[in-house]
């Protein structure tokens, strides 16, 4: 009997023993690696979040069109938290304290200008960079009426163009799209599904945005094979860069766009045209009443006013 108790203790002890090494190999394939020092332990097993929060607001005097775009960027990004329109345009330095008030670390600000038209800023706060574009050709989910359709709140991958690491500022934009345009998975209202692409591509030095559902099975062929294809959802706008700020909406410029025209200027130069085309026809009237005073005879001593006087 006290040999059968013997075994059993150390039966136990071996199976404790066993317990502990598959415990321990455990715990190193989680580490991946050799660990020297808990201070290593501790700084291995924290896996950094991405806590992206992006603020989306407009200023005063956003169109119809403008209203409905912001609407379709902010269901497209579930991590984005909208805020009430800025008064004044001139005091941008007001935006990172509401980004920090509101605990967001980037920006997305839509500002209008007469003439609807319309300027975005992508901006890091509170210490930036800031990239401030002009919105061109913009096309809503409604007005499009595409075909393609995803689910609120899904998160959707970033495609960019190869494009973009051919620049110093095309480098940077992507970088900022990328924390901008990137939902975490960690996002309050994010879904854990991915079913649309967010591609950015640089065509003629501007950036077109497109968004594409990603579809399994073909919707003429429901029973027939799997295959992945692309079907665009909407909206679509283009991104001309005009500057890039050191700061947050502000400081020293890093990037300025030499081939970028002003609305303003083409609006001017459209005018002057105009101006020209009416003072070419006002000269050409004047010559043609010069030419027509050169060629008319004088009055004959023979003519019918005078012989039937």
């Amino acid at each position: 009997m006290a040999s059968i108790l013997k075994a059993q203790k150390a039966n136990a002890k071996d199976a404790k023993g066993k317990g502990k090494r598959r415990a321990d190999e455990m715990d190193v394939e989680e580490r991946a690696g050799p660990v020297a020092g808990e201070e290593a332990v501790v700084a291995e097993r924290k896996v950094k979040k991405n806590k992206q929060r992006v603020l989306l607001l407009s200023s005063r005097g956003v169109t119809q069109r403008m209203r409905h775009l912001m609407a379709d960027i902010e269901a497209l990004l579930p991590h984005v938290k909208k805020d009430s329109k800025l008064d004044s345009k001139s005091q941008l330095h007001l935006l990172p304290e509401l980004a920090d008030l509101n605990n967001c670390n980037n920006t997305l600000y839509f500002e209008a200008r007469r003439h609807e038209d319309l300027y975005m800023w992508a901006a890091k706060t509170p210490n930036g960079p800031s990239v401030k574009l002009h919105v061109q050709n913009v096309h809503t989910m409604d007005e499009l009426k595409l075909t393609g359709n995803c689910l609120k709140g899904s998160r959707g991958l970033l495609s960019f163009d190869r494009t973009f690491e051919d620049s110093e500022w095309g480098r940077l934009t992507k970088e900022v799209f990328t924390q901008i345009f990137g939902v975490p998975s960690t996002a309050r209202r994010a879904k854990p599904f991915i079913d649309h692409i967010l591609t950015f591509s640089i065509v003629d030095s501007k950036i077109w945005f497109r968004n594409f559902q990603i579809m399994e099975k073909d919707p003429l062929q429901p029973n027939g094979p799997a295959q992945t294809t692309l079907v665009e959802i909407g909206p679509r706008f283009v991104l001309t860069p005009i500057r890039i700020f050191e700061g947050a909406f502000g400081g020293a410029t890093v990037f300025s766009n030499p081939e970028f025209v002003t609305p303003a200027a083409t609006r001017q130069a459209l005018k002057r045209e105009k101006g020209n085309k009416y003072n070419n026809r006002k000269d050409a009237e004047e010559e043609s009443a010069r030419r027509r005073e050169q060629r008319r005879l004088d009055e004959d001593a023979l003519g019918v006013a005078k012989v039937f006087a």
